[in-house]
């Protein structure tokens, strides 16, 4: 790599912040994270955040609304666009082994702007993610202790999806993750590789146990005849369709990818592995390792977790709440059922961990930045990890999930994800452009076409997203400039440096 300082490219809202410049910033011995993950450790952590409720509900959601058998196309439909932003993903964070993610990615590439607006889209995917996944972990953990301990939370407890006022559970879920995030990241590994062979081997128990119970004519038709799809009106309904009028249908082969803007949400946190590129020993190999053969993995156990599913029970039939566990009640083989739900339950938690695990990255590269107050990027003196934001921000969270019913947000995870999805895929164009000069570990091929269909592919996926979710995703976007233009902007250290060279 060009050891040559870069001056910034601008000095406005669109100055670029030099790559030499976020790694020389690793360095500082107040900010610096400890390096101790490896390219197995970062396969872990991707197979641990991606594999979690979506394999054990969207499949039913999706075969029974929206595509039947042919829900298997689908994940590989999703897969193929989560594979091309994986591919963008992977240049730059062997490019920029910065803690950050697409935010440093952006401010590397685009500008200090866009790169708060994404790291502002960040802290709430992340934040909003994390809190969701500990209010659907409660739910399942309840259930479990219901029906196998006999103990019952109280009512007031068991959060306001259950009637409730407090979630308990989600609350000291959180709490303790927290803990474990504050220690270290190797410990961080070793718990999620333990959950991750857990979550895995149930996985593998679906697979091979269901293959003996598929019936054939289950399959049959593999892709329904296609009718219209019943859309909301207003914003409830898609976005494509308030702009073009076009009615995505259920069924037929557009109905495949209208189930892949649903199972879509079965990948999201393949991204997340990026945030750990500081922490990695060798980054420049080990990221596109991690990133790439996570999403592999994920994409090949979606796929025949499916197909199986969908052989074992006609998918008009089947639950779309609990799919896989109600497919083996319906062969009558209720000890697997059970493996499934404990299952759900064990791997929730590597989710929730690993998302506030991104929260806390992106939240402590922006404060190192001095985007967000540098209070928040001191690390720890003997764990070397951003032990006050981590503190502050699960603290935080763990009174959303205990106080919020977040269903109706939960789809702003997704368009956030999509949204970075879009900007990494600019900021790599832009940056081989502006940068041809940098040594890449890892290139993305064939750029810029790929970059390119990427983002259509992104931007597709987000507009068959309802419009009531576009609205609110623009206003948290509009409250980030407020917040960068009254603080950000002129707390900037990048900004700084750009005012001491014109005198």
């Amino acid at each position: 790599m060009s050891t040559q300082q870069q001056p910034p490219r601008s000095t406005g809202a669109f100055r670029t912040k030099t790559v030499e410049q976020s790694i020389r910033d690793t360095e500082e011995p107040e900010h610096a994270l400890k390096k101790s993950l490896s390219a197995w450790d970062l396969t872990v952590f991707g197979v641990g955040v991606i594999i979690g409720t979506g394999i054990f509900v969207l499949t039913g959601i999706a075969a029974k609304e929206n595509a039947g058998p042919a829900t298997a196309l689908s994940f590989v439909a999703a897969g193929i666009v989560c594979a091309l932003a994986a591919l963008c993903y992977a240049e730059f964070a062997s490019t920029v082994p910065v803690a950050g993610s697409a935010y440093t990615f952006s401010y590397a590439s685009i500008g200090e702007l866009p790169a708060w607006i994404i790291g502002w889209d960040l802290v709430l995917e992340f934040a909003l993610g994390t809190a969701v996944v500990a209010v659907g972990w409660s739910g399942y953990a309840r259930h479990l202790l219901e029906t196998n301990l006999g103990w019952e939370m109280p009512a007031a407890l068991s959060g306001p999806d259950a009637g409730g006022h407090f979630d308990l559970l989600a609350f000291l879920l959180i709490l303790a993750l927290t803990a474990v995030l504050v220690i270290g990241m190797k410990l961080s590994a070793r718990i999620t590789a333990i959950v991750v062979a857990i979550k895995v081997t149930v996985v593998l128990l679906v697979i091979v146990a269901g293959a003996f119970f598929i019936r054939a004519d289950n399959y049959t038709p593999f892709i329904p005849p296609a009718k219209p799809q019943e859309t909301g009106s207003g914003l409830m309904a898609p976005l494509v369709q308030v702009l073009f009028g076009y009615e995505p249908t259920n069924f037929g082969v557009m109905g495949i990818f209208t189930a892949a803007s649903i199972v879509f949400f079965a990948f999201i946190g393949f991204d997340v592995v990026a945030t750990a590129a500081e922490e990695t020993k060798h980054p420049q190999r080990d990221m596109p390792r991690g990133i790439l053969g996570s999403l592999l993995i994920c994409t090949l156990l979606y796929v025949a977790v499916t197909l199986v599913v969908t052989g074992m029970q006609k998918y008009t039939e089947m639950s779309a709440t609990a799919p896989l566990a109600d497919a083996f009640k319906a062969v009558d083989q209720p000890f697997f059922a059970g493996a499934i739900s404990l299952g759900a339950v064990v791997g929730l938690i590597t989710v929730c961990m690993i998302l506030l695990l991104g929260q806390t990255r992106v939240f402590f590269a922006m404060s190192r930045d001095g985007l967000l107050p540098r209070f928040f990027s001191v690390t720890h003196p003997k764990f070397r990890t951003p032990h006050r934001a981590t503190i502050v921000l699960g603290v935080v969270i763990a009174v959303i999930a205990g106080f919020t019913s977040l269903e109706a947000l939960a789809a702003l995870v997704n368009i956030g994800t999509l949204f970075a999805f879009v900007i990494v895929a600019l900021g790599v164009i832009v940056l081989r452009n502006t940068r041809p000069d940098l040594h890449r570990a890892f290139r993305t091929p064939w750029v810029p076409a790929l970059p390119i269909v990427s983002i259509l592919a992104s931007l597709w996926l987000m507009l068959n997203l309802p419009a009531e979710t576009w609205l609110r995703f623009a206003v948290w976007m509009a409250i980030g400039v407020v917040v960068y233009y009254l603080y950000g902007r002129s707390h900037s250290r990048l900004g700084k440096v750009g005012k001491e060279a014109e005198f």
